[in-house]
């Protein structure tokens, strides 16, 4: 087998659709006024754990509700790190769902444990009532993942965690902005992580992660893990890592930090105009909302579509970039071939991998790209 880069020609596949899930240059349209914030730290040199990276940390743990933000090199690191830093291991077990992008399962297996799998409900999200008949002796850490935006549910999980005495990292790397009564997703557990890559609702230019936490203890202990351990130039603590976030993609990230709430209310006007036009098709499923307590964000706004993969080649064809976010569960995946699970193991991921279709949200969609969709869709099925 030869691995070669496959991102280029996935990024052209799709450039020329006019309703694309990429829109990254309107989003950095302003990206002149970005270049003269990063002629400061050029200026200064301080592009390793330079002073814009704490200045960004404090805003960000503002945002989400937390004591603590730690800036990493990745949204996959920031879980990573975050169950090395809960003493996560060989022989452990962590508690996540099959439904998810495939860096929750390598945070689980890189860090030595075994991913155990529970179902989803008809939100996408792990089925908090099937959590404790998956707890075993060997389970360490409970591992939701905030899909699409949208929190899980944080007190039933709070409650279990307590009762069988295991930790909570929260995967909210799609979750920026969501809450659940007014207290941010990220916020709930002992981390809550989160993804800066360039198609999340707050981003950078490459990959950014970052990793929340009221634990003073846990915060300087991550601090540590992230830059090698040390406490100062010749000092070490500890042999660890090497997953900083860089200077410049700090200061990246604080600009659009300005953006967010813009960001945020666009995905959800839209994900509404969207919910509305779509009820009317009997083809078409559209999850559970749960509006008022719940507060979710749309980092993908995915419904489930009868004669799926016709209805997508349809949309490509008529200009419309429709993704399958994810075809394959974890638990079926080649790479986790060795922990014995089986099709028809979680069938409502697996029903739900089968039929999910993901259409553009962003800020950058307008009501007559809505419309347009909308119409398709309809004409489809007629």
């Amino acid at each position: 087998m030869s691995v070669k880069n496959f991102l280029p020609d996935q990024y052209e596949a799709t450039a020329e659709l006019e309703i694309n899930h990429n829109y990254l240059q309107g989003q950095f349209s302003d990206f002149q006024d970005i270049l003269q914030k990063i002629g400061g730290v050029v200026q200064k040199g301080d592009f390793t754990l330079g002073r814009a990276v704490g200045e960004f940390e404090d805003r960000y743990a503002a945002v989400i509700g937390t004591k603590h933000a730690i800036g990493l090199g990745s949204g996959t690191d920031a879980l990573f790190l975050s169950l090395k830093a809960l003493g996560v291991g060989p022989g452990d077990e962590v508690i996540t769902t099959p439904f998810t992008f495939y860096a929750t399962i390598g945070a689980i297996v890189t860090a030595g444990a075994k991913p155990v799998f529970v179902d989803t409900g008809e939100d996408y999200n792990i089925d908090s009532l099937k959590i404790e008949e998956a707890i075993t002796d060997k389970t360490k850490v409970i591992l939701p993942v905030h899909w699409s935006g949208k929190p899980c549910e944080m007190s039933l999980i709070g409650e279990i965690a307590k009762k069988h005495n295991l930790k909570i990292v929260e995967d909210a790397c799609h979750a920026i902005g969501a809450s659940i009564d007014n207290k941010g997703a990220g916020s709930f557990g002992d981390f809550g992580c989160f993804s800066m890559h360039p198609l999340k609702n707050l981003n950078v230019w490459g990959d950014g992660g970052i990793a929340c936490t009221n634990s003073d203890e846990l915060a300087d202990k991550l601090r540590l893990m992230r830059n090698h351990g040390l406490v100062g130039r010749d000092h070490c603590e500890m042999f660890a890592y090497n997953s900083r976030l860089d200077t410049i993609q700090a200061v990246i990230a604080d600009h659009l930090l300005n953006k967010i709430e813009h960001i945020t209310e666009s995905r959800i006007e839209n994900a509404s105009r969207l919910d509305e036009g779509l009820s009317k098709i009997k083809e078409v499923t559209i999850p559970p909302r749960e509006k008022g307590r719940i507060k979710q964000v749309y980092h993908i706004y995915s419904l489930l579509f009868e004669r799926r993969d016709e209805l997508q080649e349809y949309l490509i064809n008529h200009g419309v970039d429709a993704k399958i976010h994810y075809p394959i569960p974890m638990h079926l995946q080649a790479a986790a071939k060795e922990y014995g699970y089986l099709n028809g193991d979680f069938p409502i991921s697996e029903a739900t991998a089968n039929t999910t279709l993901s259409l553009p949200v962003h800020e950058f969609i307008g009501e007559e790209h809505v419309e347009k969709m909308i119409s398709l869709i309809q004409r489809f099925y007629e």
